[in-house]
């Protein structure tokens, strides 16, 4: 990568937006400048980057043509708002926030699973990255579906707070130190308590029944695979501050040795297969600050001929949302800008 460029960082002061920065020194992009931009209350902080401080410039007054590219770690409402702004001012725009990602006008990336996607960047000058849950999902279904192809997934996860991003983290230490001193707690991120509770629903409930977080998947999963793969999710809300663990039952559409799922996920890109002597990963303690999708438990479905069944676990943070927009950046300097 011999271009140097600007990057802007929205949402710099996020637990994602930290970690894109670290991300950006950590891969050694060539950057000329970063930029820190947050809302008004953001803004007179200051982030750590490339060795310096930068003062958090407030979105509102910035001009995103100083900008070349533009990684989005913010929420949905703020990304449909500045997303076009940028992109009609010749930033282009990578967004992790999904507010794009039924807009079938813009690219939908899921960097181990389809990073050629990001070609299609011209169509608006935004990409929309997958959900930190489906990236999990499809970096393990892809190579599975693309050798012996994929019928069904069943899927139950189970989210930590950081989906909700800060305002999740604080609910959850704050009435994990109020229930310890015998206060009463009052939700308001959550629906219910979520300290020493888990919670059925992960984003609110849709009229089908299904939640908004569910549904989203279900979607980003089938237009990276195609709509014929059927994916049947249930996401709970767990009292974990970072990383998601999901168990995942899939449904093949032929017979497949378990040797050869192993050799399939070994290969796979963001994949790392679990030493089963090791006993089995959690996320706390041994997906927080790695990069890929640790995979474990492979097995025999009992009940279902071609079907095979996994547990994953991953940060959710870092992996699944800071990594893929630092990675799509470093394709998108590599091979189109």
């Amino acid at each position: 990568m011999s271009q140097q460029l600007s990057v802007a960082v929205l949402g710099a002061a996020s637990a994602v937006g930290q970690t894109m920065l670290e991300l950006i020194e950590e891969r050694a992009l060539p950057i000329e400048r970063i930029i820190a931009l947050g809302n008004a209350d953001d803004s007179g902080e200051t982030v750590r980057a490339m060795g310096r401080n930068l003062d958090i410039q407030d979105v509102e007054t910035f001009d995103w043509s100083e900008a070349t590219l533009a990684l989005f770690a913010c929420g949905a409402e703020e990304a449909s708002r500045y997303a076009p702004i940028a992109a009609e001012q010749g930033c282009l725009v990578i967004d992790s926030s999904g507010a794009f990602a039924f807009d079938e006008s813009i690219p939908l990336v899921c960097f181990d699973a389809n990073p050629d996607a990001l070609a299609d960047y011209r169509q608006s000058n935004i990409v929309s990255l997958t959900s930190g849950v489906a990236s999990q999902l499809l970096a393990v279904l892809k190579p599975l579906h693309q050798s012996v192809g994929v019928a069904r997934a069943n899927v139950a996860g189970y989210l930590s707070v950081a989906t909700n991003g800060k305002a999740g983290v604080d609910e959850l230490a704050g009435q994990t130190a109020h229930l310890l001193n015998g206060r009463p707690v009052e939700p308001a991120v959550f629906p219910a308590q979520i300290a020493f509770n888990v919670l059925g629903q992960s984003g609110a409930l849709l009229d089908n029944g299904y939640s908004q977080c569910e549904w989203q998947l279900m979607l980003e999963a089938q237009r990276v695979l195609g709509s014929d793969v059927v994916i049947n999710p249930t996401l709970a809300q767990v009292p974990v501050f970072f990383g998601d663990a999901m168990a995942l039952h899939v449904e093949l559409q032929m017979p497949i040795e378990l040797e050869q799922v192993r050799e399939l996920l070994r290969d796979a890109s963001g994949v790392r297969l679990w030493d089963e002597e090791e006993g089995v990963p959690s996320p706390v303690v041994d997906a927080n600050g790695q990069d890929e999708v640790i995979v474990a438990r492979i097995r025999q479905d009992l009940s279902h001929a071609q079907g095979i069944d996994l547990w994953l676990v991953a940060d959710n943070v870092r992996r699944g949302q800071a990594l893929a927009a630092v990675q799509s950046a470093e394709w998108l300097l590599r091979e189109m800008l």
